[in-house]
């Protein structure tokens, strides 16, 4: 009777010690998981901070280039369309495709610039150039950080015996990563003939 009480004993001891190192593993990855999620938050935090930069941007390279081509409203509208798009989207995805119609807006209206010479000398319009190019440049590095970040959280929830804890905490995989737009991959136009 004895000996049976004492191997009871040894058996709840040692379910109690795997109890103990189950739950510690579970509160220690739900911690990284919490730390990692807050990360991606944070990343997308600056993306939208330099995406908000450059719509602050957009109405005054607008209304410089107007000045020079009052008959281009479909690019006009197109723009503005856009950027009501990206300051009125509430989520990650919707964002990033806001992001991707205003980006090819963007786009026509530079076009624009190469068929007035005289708004490219424009010393207001080269300034809002050069301020739009860096915009640029910091959504680009942004946009690496986030989907980096997004990267790593989405790794990490997805490794053994994570995955049994992310389902448990409530934590899925999110896919909202910055991706190239369709337009991006054409490959561009390169014309020697002075035209």
């Amino acid at each position: 009777m004895k000996r049976t009480g004492l191997v009871l004993l040894g058996v709840l001891g040692i379910i109690v010690v795997v109890g103990l190192l189950v739950f510690g593993s579970y509160i220690s990855a739900r911690n990284q998981m919490v730390a990692k999620n807050e990360q991606v938050k944070q990343t997308w935090s600056q993306v939208e901070v330099v995406m908000q930069r450059r719509a602050d941007l957009i109405p005054n390279l607008v209304a410089t280039v107007q000045g020079f081509a009052a008959h281009e409203t479909t690019v006009f509208s197109d723009i503005a369309n856009a950027r009501a798009a990206l300051l009125g989207a509430r989520d990650p995805q919707s964002k990033i495709a806001a992001n991707g119609q205003l980006d090819n807006a963007l786009g026509h209206l530079l076009m624009i610039s190469e068929a007035y010479p005289q708004l490219r000398s424009n010393q207001n319009f080269l300034q809002l150039q050069d301020e739009l190019a860096g915009t640029e440049n910091r959504i680009a590095v942004e946009r690496r950080r986030y989907n980096q970040a997004l990267q790593d959280y989405n790794t990490f929830i997805g490794l053994f015996p994570n995955s049994i804890w992310a389902g448990i905490a409530g934590y899925h995989r999110n896919n909202a990563y910055f991706e190239g737009t369709a337009a991006a991959q054409q490959v561009p136009k390169v014309s020697f003939s002075g035209k």
